[in-house]
């Protein structure tokens, strides 16, 4: 009888431990807010030549404005300003100088974000960019002072592309900065560009396009914040119980009763940025984790509801976008995980559906539970 009772109490402590063993415990995540921003630059021009480099180098400035849409992709209008320079050797060394300001309008990307996910306290940002404008010269006086006393003396015109008063010329821009986190909204940061426009800007014939390259280093400013805050549930490790070997005195075995560890359904929130329905790199991992659960429990099933924020958009648009959300979801499970499409319940919030979170940027999600 003594053997029997031992036997039961070890069968209740095994129970205990495996009941105990998914409690969740609480975690925090980052989510990525759309922001305007402001930057501040200053630095030097070098214009393409027959010179050595350095020998045009000249003083350079830049203002822009920005907004970040998603933690990859952004735009950004900037002003840039100063100075460019030219030469030619022709009866000796002659130099000139003129001003120009250029209004330009930049894609921007962010290397950083797509390698390592978004982390709003990463020290440093590698952004890549490409944009279009117009570069609009003046004060040109120094060449056709130059072309006149050359061409004089020549016979001919010397600078064939010389131009007077203001010029406007198409510009394309490609370029790649670092920006190093100083403060909450503040950075400090590198820039290098190369532009091209076309032949004549440096009052020169060359029959081919004129280059000039920037390096600039200032201040951004971001206006608001850039990320929020938010709780998520995670389920603890499992606690993996030795089963020990009791040896059995009595001549009838009893029978002990194996307690079955039963895995917990999961949630996970899929969040989306502003009315967007595509899932970023981040997001996607809890994707995988919903994809994973399924697979290690084949009798489960997930119910996916989108939600999207009402203070945004009409109640019509709003419906359609959280059926997206909900879709989206249901097809990375299927298509990326392959998970079984009867498996997946997916569908958008109700007109009188109450959102799940307080925060309006948070309700622009994906809500993903499962049950067995």
């Amino acid at each position: 009888m003594t053997i029997k009772k031992t036997l039961l109490t070890a069968a209740l402590v095994l129970s205990g431990l495996a009941a105990t063993a998914q409690e969740p415990v609480e975690e925090y995540e980052y989510v990525f807010n759309p922001h305007w921003y402001g930057q501040v630059q200053f630095g030097i021009q070098e214009t393409l030549g027959e010179n050595k480099f350095g020998d045009l180098l000249a003083p350079n400035a830049q203002l822009a404005a920005g907004y970040q849409f998603t933690d990859l992709f952004g735009a950004r209008l900037s002003l840039n300003s100063w100075q460019s320079k030219a030469s030619i050797d022709f009866q000796g060394r002659h130099n000139w100088k003129w001003n120009y300001i250029a209004p330009m309008i930049d894609g921007t990307f962010n290397l950083t974000n797509l390698i390592g996910g978004f982390n709003p306290n990463r020290l440093v940002d590698v952004n890549v960019l490409a944009g279009i404008g117009v570069n609009i010269g003046y004060k040109n006086k120094e060449a056709n002072r130059i072309n006149d006393e050359l061409s004089k003396a020549a016979g001919f015109q010397v600078l064939r592309n010389n131009w007077t008063g203001t010029k406007a010329r198409f510009v394309f821009r490609m370029g790649a900065s670092i920006d190093f986190r100083v403060a909450e909204a503040w950075k400090v940061g590198l820039e290098l560009q190369a532009n091209t426009l076309p032949d004549g800007y440096n009052s020169k014939r060359a029959g081919n396009s004129d280059w000039y390259f920037n390096g600039l280093v200032g201040v951004k400013y971001t206006f608001g914040k850039s990320h929020s805050k938010r709780k998520k549930a995670v389920v603890a490790p499992a606690v993996v119980v030795e089963e020990k070997i009791v040896e059995k005195i009595v001549e009838v075995p009893t029978k002990v009763e194996v307690v079955k560890e039963v895995q917990e359904p999961i949630t996970r929130d899929i969040f989306f940025t502003i009315s967007h329905t595509n899932i970023s790199v981040y997001e996607m991992e809890k994707v995988k984790a919903i994809a994973e659960y399924l697979k290690a429990n084949p009798n489960a099933k997930v119910n996916i509801t989108g939600y999207a924020d009402k203070g945004t958009g009409s109640l019509r648009l709003n419906m359609q976008l959280a059926e997206k959300r909900a879709n989206a979801v249901a097809k990375a499970l299927t298509d990326k995980f392959g998970i079984a499409a009867d498996r997946i319940k997916a569908a958008g919030m109700s007109e009188t559906a109450t959102p799940p979170f307080t925060d309006p940027v948070l309700n622009r999600v994906a809500v993903c539970i499962t049950e067995d």
